[in-house]
């Protein structure tokens, strides 16, 4: 008899009915910040007072003006790995040693017939 009474218990318990009344009531009051008129809903202190930072800004303005930083100078300093400043002197190379012409020679009517200076 007592394996029913808890078989019924059990199935009272998870009864889908009841569970979707429980989430459906919610009663959270309302889903947005009401607008207060202030940035960030913040009113300014009071004169001669200065403002009381939160716990979190000094952590998030080095977080993210720090890591700003040290990205560019990673990038300022990172090494060029570009296909153009290996393989262009590579192939000027080359060219030359096959008597091949590659530099740019204006013609004589351009003004400039020995090159820009």
């Amino acid at each position: 008899m007592s394996g029913a009474v808890t078989q019924r218990a059990v199935v009272r318990s998870i009864s889908p009915v009841k569970e979707c009344r429980r989430f459906a009531s919610g009663g959270h009051g309302p889903s947005y910040n009401e607008p207060s008129g202030y940035l960030f809903g913040e009113k300014p202190p009071a004169p001669g007072t200065k403002r009381v930072k939160d716990a979190w800004e000094m952590p998030w303005y080095l977080g993210m003006y720090g890591g700003a930083a040290v990205f560019a100078l990673v990038m300022y300093f990172k090494p060029d790995r570009s296909v153009r400043t290996w393989a262009a002197p590579e192939a000027e190379k080359r060219l030359d040693e096959a008597g091949i012409e590659w530099r740019y020679k204006p013609s004589p009517n351009s003004g400039y017939p020995n090159g820009i200076p």
